[in-house]
């Protein structure tokens, strides 16, 4: 059953001409680029956003692997709003709502059709505000679209040789903070 999700997920992408991938680098993302890159050829970019909740160990291998992919990639600066450092129950809605906006800015500027993000199909379970955000942006998700579990994709990616295959989970820094606590630099530089 899963080769079928796979076909599907290849289905997905063939329909687009040319994407941007939200691409930081983890076991997902890594996947989704790894199975786009050969199907939108030259029509994809990988972009990064890099702020303080993302260590810079993270962007060093992201940048490795879109280069080894062959695919242009590109570090966006990111400032979250004022309301990721409020930290409340929305942040990640918030936070995702300013970052997607200024990839899709990015995207129409290289005429690139669709922004897609490395959501999957067990993130539906999750509680997960920034996927509302997404949502309203038109930002689509062709792991889960395709059907596609967490398990799944680190199998598929062991087949394709992708290191990220094993790579633990790597939650955003300010999930580590607790809703209402104030999230500050000082704070995210102790937890990286």
């Amino acid at each position: 059953m899963s080769g079928s999700r796979l076909n599907k997920l290849k289905n997905i992408l063939r329909q687009m001409p040319s994407a941007l991938v939200a691409f930081s680098g983890g076991t997902d993302s890594a996947f989704l680029l790894a199975v786009a890159r050969p199907l939108l050829k030259r029509n994809i970019l990988a972009a990064t956003a890099v702020n303080a909740s993302f260590p810079r160990s993270e962007l060093l291998q992201a940048a490795a692997l879109a280069k080894k992919l062959g695919v242009r990639h590109r570090i966006i600066a990111d400032s979250p709003p004022k309301e990721f450092w409020e930290n409340s129950p929305k942040r990640c809605y918030f936070c995702k709502k300013a970052l997607f906006a200024k990839l899709k800015r990015i995207a129409a500027q290289r005429r690139l059709k669709y922004v897609i993000d490395a959501t999957n199909a067990d993130d539906a379970g999750d509680f997960r505000p920034g996927t509302k955000a997404l949502r309203q942006l038109g930002v689509r998700s062709p792991l889960a679209e395709a059907g596609l579990s967490k398990q799944e994709i680190r199998r598929f990616s062991r087949a394709m040789g992708l290191q990220t295959w094993r790579k633990p989970a790597m939650p955003c820094l300010a999930t580590r903070v607790a809703y209402g606590e104030k999230i500050t630099l000082r704070k995210l530089a102790t937890l990286a």
